[in-house]
């Protein structure tokens, strides 16, 4: 899909092979891309040992001895988080932490170790990471590292149709996955914080349910119409 306009009360998908299709309703589930940061070897570790989400992949690295990059409050807030996985844990800021005294005493009550070098680069062997090499040649041990980084919306078909965004930069949502454009539907990442498959499933269920049940009321309006 390249574009996707609004055709009266219907809506026109255009695909790469200039084929469109018409429709009275769309669902948009085109979710988010994760922004890396510019680090030689994160590509190779991404997925395997770096991640985003420690609900998801906190489990499998507990008690480890574990990284967390990032800086300002969010730096911070994932570094607590990060207690409930593992004891062991460093806050890489890449540069300046940019948090305040309090935040710095409450991470060092928790153990919780914060690096401001900048990072050079990862090493890792077979995608799972072995240490955070800095620029100033210290070498940092770790076994995987959660990153606190922005993400954008993977499509502009959204704005482009005219949806409202919250302050987070996700589509702005409603009852059953409604956007505030009559017939558009948007469900999955690029409606929520809480960025999980069962989560996406459920919104796309909630969304076909919504959809088909307004087809139905519009036929059978339509039908009454033409009786009359």
């Amino acid at each position: 899909v390249t574009d996707a306009v609004r055709d009266g009360n219907n809506f026109k998908v255009i695909l790469d092979d200039g084929i469109f299709i018409t429709s009275r309703k769309l669902l948009l589930t085109t979710g988010v891309v994760d922004e890396l940061p510019a680090i030689e070897g994160i590509e190779a570790c991404y997925g395997r040992s770096v991640f985003h989400c420690p609900y998801c992949d906190g489990w499998e690295v507990r008690d480890m001895p574990l990284a967390v990059y990032g800086r300002g409050k969010r730096g911070r807030q994932l570094a607590l988080e990060m207690t409930t996985w593992s004891r062991d844990l460093v806050l890489c800021t890449d540069g300046p932490a940019d948090i305040d005294e309090k935040g710095l005493r409450q991470l060092s009550r928790q153990g919780i170790q914060v690096r401001e070098e900048r990072i050079l680069r990862l090493e890792e062997r077979k995608g799972i990471l072995e240490h955070i090499v800095f620029a100033n040649g210290e070498i940092l041990p770790r076994h995987a590292m959660f990153l606190c980084t922005n993400e954008r919306q993977h499509s502009d078909l959204a704005a482009k149709l005219g949806c409202t965004f919250t302050h987070r930069g996700v589509v702005r949502t409603g009852e059953y996955e409604q956007t505030n454009v009559p017939g558009l539907y948007v469900a999955g990442d690029a409606s929520r914080r809480v960025q999980l498959v069962i989560v996406a499933a459920a919104e796309g269920a909630e969304a076909a349910f919504a959809i088909n049940t307004a087809l139905l009321k519009e036929d059978l309006a339509r039908e009454y119409e033409h009786r009359e």
